[in-house]
């Protein structure tokens, strides 16, 4: 099965963390979440006040404990469980920050995603190589952080100077 015909068709992955050792664990910024909606997940998790405050996308972070909350965020502002992940992020999954966030705080820029995606050590280099489905870019905030989901594939696409309409998803085709 090609990386098309998985839940990573036409994703955005942010890669939070990658070794040679460990391998690497990431998350899909463009997909949102219908079920839950934020309510019913800050009812569940006893955050108030609900609805927040803020505007909040929620997002399925990947297929890995799907069940799992994460908040990706701009790393002007950690937690005790913060995981920096780059320059541009940081991942916190902790209930701090999503109080902080239901009152109207917090950091700047942040995402809830539940679940992520992850790699064996060489399995991400691995799909790279020998699927030619992956487009590599250098990670953008504007991209990384836009509220609005719909465009992000197509805006990475386009700073590499991809047009979409250029890419076929069958094999055999030119």
């Amino acid at each position: 099965m090609g990386l098309m015909e998985t839940e990573f068709a036409q994703t955005v992955v942010y890669v939070c963390a990658h070794s040679k050792e460990e391998g690497a664990m990431g998350v899909i910024i463009n997909r949102v979440l219908r079920d839950p909606t934020i309510e019913m997940l800050f009812n569940q998790l006893d955050v108030s006040p609900n609805p927040p405050r803020r505007q909040l996308f929620l997002g399925m972070g990947g297929p890995v404990d799907s069940s799992r909350g994460f908040v990706l965020h701009s790393p002007e502002r950690t937690y005790d469980e913060t995981m920096l992940a780059g320059d541009l992020a940081a991942v916190t999954s902790t209930l701090p920050i999503l109080q902080e966030l239901a009152h109207g705080g917090g950091p700047e820029e942040a995402l809830m995603l539940l679940g992520h995606a992850s790699w064996e050590a060489g399995q991400l280099e691995s799909e790279i190589i020998h699927h030619d489905a992956w487009f590599i870019a250098k990670a953008n905030k504007q991209i990384l952080f836009d509220p609005d989901p719909k465009g992000k594939w197509e805006k990475s696409l386009a700073l590499l100077g991809v047009d979409p309409a250029s890419l076929t998803f069958k094999v055999g085709e030119s």
